[in-house]
């Protein structure tokens, strides 16, 4: 018998008891649409989280200065020098500074609007915004300490209609300028979106009780963000004597890790998902084994005509596989309605959007799991079969 004819008659057999089947198949099509469905998640969130990280910069670092007991203190221009003196791996420089007092627009005082006071590079140079009216800051903004601002779309529209270049507005009793607005970057304007900021010199935050909180430094060459961090850590431990006195955080780094705990999470949550799988494994063999005790009779008449004990294993094994592979296709299908059900419910109900897509590396994986289960625990009834003696098979009751 050939293995198109073992496939025939494996899938007449199949289809001849369908309910019998979808329940054999049943464990296969909740392992497989539950290891799709949690690796899509994954996936999804890996994605999320390096786009987040791509908008912070994988080429900066952020450095925090807490010189409480230090010898010497570290200025910004302190900073600013060193950044210089290791200008082979260091680009850029950005101080980031806290105002000390609330967003004021007329009479209305704004709590969840992000401030900070930043230099002239880090708008368009570190972070790549783009604006939609007016300039950027200016290093004569920090020279002279000018009292002026970059405000997101979210200001612009909901306060000054659209219009808010050359308006003014108070950040802790002082009155900024609008001097430029940054194009909108979300699809909806809200209270504490992206794009519900304003930026300032950061000398002007510091002229006006403000404080320095960190600084952010672009490396020249992102594959070499791990050289340009030993760098700054070994200038700053230089010059202050000790490491106790800084920390230095790479976004690399954090992305390092945060795919590592994502994927030990996959890991996981997948295994366990996998137990499905082995329990219909189980079914599958169960049911053969049922199938191979309800065809004795048909096994002895085609043993007593000649057929090899090679074909009568190959038979069953067939029809396990096909039972699996099944299985696998309506759980692979389920995973992936399933999937858009999850993403749409996560856009709707979060303030964030990610797509739960699983890729079809781990779809073929779970498939072929599928499939190698079927063949596994379908060989022992298939053996069992193989080995029936023809005449005791044909007096079977």
């Amino acid at each position: 018998m050939s293995i198109s004819e073992s496939f025939a008659l494996a899938l007449k057999n199949i289809m001849s008891s369908k309910m019998r089947t979808f329940l054999t198949m049943l464990g296969i099509i909740i392992g497989v649409a539950a290891v799709t469905l949690i690796t899509g998640l994954g996936n999804g969130l890996r994605e999320y989280i390096a786009s987040e990280f791509a908008d912070m910069g994988t080429d900066s670092l952020t450095v925090t200065i807490q010189s409480r007991g230090a010898t010497r203190t570290m200025s910004a221009d302190d900073v600013y020098d060193l950044v210089s003196e290791n200008s082979e791996y260091l680009k850029m420089c950005s101080p980031s500074a806290t105002p000390s007092g609330q967003l004021k627009i007329e009479s209305e005082t704004l709590t969840d609007t992000t401030l900070n006071g930043v230099s002239e590079d880090y708008l368009t140079g570190m972070k790549n915004m783009t604006f939609a009216q007016g300039r950027d800051l200016e290093y004569s903004d920090m020279l002279y300490r000018n009292k002026v601002c970059v405000i997101g779309a979210y200001l612009n529209q909901k306060y000054f209609g659209g219009s808010g270049l050359g308006q003014t507005l108070r950040v802790g009793g002082v009155s900024l300028t609008i001097v430029g607005v940054l194009e909108q970057t979300v699809d909806t304007l809200e209270e504490g979106c992206t794009d519900d900021c304003l930026y300032m010199p950061y000398t002007t935050v510091t002229r006006n009780g403000g404080n320095i909180t960190s600084y952010t430094i672009t490396v020249q060459d992102e594959n070499q963000v791990n050289e340009a961090k030993t760098v700054l850590e070994t200038a700053l431990t230089d010059y202050f004597g000790s490491s106790d006195y800084y920390t230095v955080i790479s976004m690399a780094e954090m992305l390092d890790s945060m795919n590592t705990m994502i994927n030990a999470l996959v890991a996981v949550l997948a295994g366990i998902a996998a137990i499905s799988l082995i329990v219909g494994g189980i079914g599958i063999m169960n049911i053969m084994l049922v199938s191979v005790s309800e065809r004795t009779r048909e096994i002895g008449i085609r043993k007593s005509l000649g057929a090899r004990e090679s074909y009568i294993m190959q038979q069953f094994v067939i029809e396990a596989a096909l039972t699996s592979a099944l299985g696998g296709v309506l759980g692979i299908l389920l995973g992936k309605l399933l999937s858009s059900l999850v993403t749409m419910a996560i856009n709707a109900l979060s303030d964030f959007s990610m797509t739960v897509a699983p890729t079809w590396t781990s779809i073929g994986v779970a498939f072929a799991i599928s499939v190698g289960i079927g063949v596994l625990f379908g060989y022992l009834p298939a053996k069992k079969a193989a080995r029936l003696n023809p005449i005791d098979a044909l007096h079977y009751e």
